[in-house]
């Protein structure tokens, strides 16, 4: 049987402080979760009731056997899983000031393992039955992921929703000379013309298209190829703008951030849950823009993916309670 979703990309342990407001170098504990955004997607579709898999690579390592039972845990199939001898799993923390500075600290070196997947290891029969698929910028920055990232979408060939996750990241690109958008542009143009949906906030939007005035950056989204260009645009709300026309400007669910990480994950979990279902693009909008709002007011992100009701009883009430 196909799968509903199948994510590719960044996968890892996340550490986040169990004390807020207070500086990465004086927190005393931690609590340790299931990270990386490619695997926070999953699991935030898995959680509204997707059938979801994951394709990454993690280390040989006893954070990765705790990923693998995270996954298993959520209820994603982790089969894609597979460990990278003489890499470590990779490790991020977070320092937490809310409402809006959560600076992160990623621990991918000498290489992430995730990206270490090898265009000849693809389950690319899997790949193209997949209702839905998700891949994201960050698998665009080092070889073999760039070449496995781009053969899936293009084997895929845009059938389904093929959704490619902006997810700029200069940090995560090795290579100094790689992390300078106009160097990384080229590789997000090939990867929309494969993909059906484009999302990124304002400042992706502006990675892929040189511009960050939302309309116009969905304009040229959409002239790159794909058919539905959702922006991201923070305490603005989400613009989403289809190929035939419709359009919808949602404004955010009022919310007391505790932590904005995670945030956006869910918002893409949702917004998969709600193309596969068929609704209207203001129901798809204002469904993610719940689930991210309910992400935001809690600490952690994967184990922090709302329920099919927990997003119902926020959009009842307007409000994340």
């Amino acid at each position: 049987m196909a799968y509903d979703l199948i994510t590719m990309g960044r996968i890892g342990v996340d550490l986040y402080p169990l004390q807020t407001g207070v500086p990465l170098a004086q927190v005393s504990s931690f609590g340790k979760f299931l990270g990386g955004s490619a695997t926070n997607v999953a699991v935030a579709a898995a959680r509204l009731g997707l059938r979801t898999a994951v394709v990454t690579r993690t280390g040989d390592d006893p954070f990765g056997t705790y990923l693998h039972e995270a996954l298993r845990g959520f209820g994603v199939d982790d089969r894609w899983v597979t460990p990278v001898p003489g890499l470590p799993t990779p490790v991020t923390f977070c320092e937490v000031f809310p409402p809006d500075d959560f600076p992160l600290y990623f621990y991918r070196r000498p290489k992430a393992p995730d990206l270490e997947i090898h265009p000849g290891e693809l389950d690319l029969d899997a790949i193209r039955a997949a209702r839905a698929f998700w891949v994201t910028g960050t698998g665009l920055s080092e070889e073999p992921s760039r070449t496995a990232t781009l053969g899936a979408l293009a084997h895929r060939a845009r059938s389904g929703i093929t959704v490619f996750d902006l997810d700029w990241r200069p940090a995560l690109w090795n290579n100094a000379a790689w992390s300078d958008p106009e160097a990384a542009r080229p590789f997000y143009a090939e990867a929309l013309r494969h993909a059906t949906v484009a999302v990124g906030n304002v400042d992706e939007v502006e990675i892929a298209t040189g511009t960050r005035e939302p309309h116009a950056a969905a304009r040229a989204l959409l002239a790159a190829g794909v058919e539905l260009a959702v922006v991201k645009q923070g305490p603005k709300g989400v613009l989403a703008v289809h190929r035939d026309g419709g359009s919808a400007e949602v404004p955010p669910l009022p919310v007391t951030v505790l932590n904005g990480l995670g945030a956006g994950d869910a918002f893409g979990g949702s917004l998969c849950h709600g193309l596969l279902q068929g609704w209207d693009l203001e129901t798809v909008m204002r469904h993610a823009n719940a689930a991210g709002a309910i992400v935001a007011s809690r600490l952690e992100c994967s184990s922090a993916m709302p329920t099919p009701d927990e997003v119902s009883a926020a959009l009842a009430a307007g409000a994340v309670r």
